[in-house]
């Protein structure tokens, strides 16, 4: 039998050293932001001296695990997966759907589609996804 679960928490795996990078951001333009710790690779360790071997941030809560990939892979982010924010004013979703789109692109604009007064769906510079809906 073996021990019970941890935690489960969500695991991004950047490529091209842009880890740090993102976490700084999203921990600046999300609510209750907070990098909680960065472990860097070293000398001779696989990944490119000072890269992120490990790092946990913080936003509203949530923490996320996070790396960048000493390896080059043929994958990356999908918007099959995707942060979902609440959000408890219209004018909070505006000022994060600026903030979250500049150097990325909308995949659902901002609008009222039926099932919430206000909503859009993005992906940031980094490719991650985000649904952003105010009811």
């Amino acid at each position: 039998m073996s021990g019970p679960v941890k935690s489960v928490r969500p695991f991004l795996m950047f490529q091209g050293g842009t880890c740090e990078e993102a976490i700084t951001f999203y921990t600046s333009v999300l609510p209750a932001g907070r990098i909680v710790d960065i472990r860097r690779y070293g000398p001779g360790e696989a990944g490119p001296e000072g890269s992120v071997f490990r790092a946990t941030f913080e936003v509203a809560g949530q923490q996320v695990v996070c790396i960048d990939s000493p390896v080059k892979h043929v994958f990356d982010f999908t918007p099959s997966f995707s942060f979902f924010v609440e959000c408890g004013a219209e004018e909070e979703l505006t000022r994060l759907a600026e903030a979250l789109s500049e150097g990325g692109m909308f995949l659902m604009p901002t609008d009222n589609y039926g099932f919430s007064r206000k909503f859009c769906w993005l992906q940031d510079r980094f490719g991650i996804s985000w649904q952003l809906n105010f009811e």
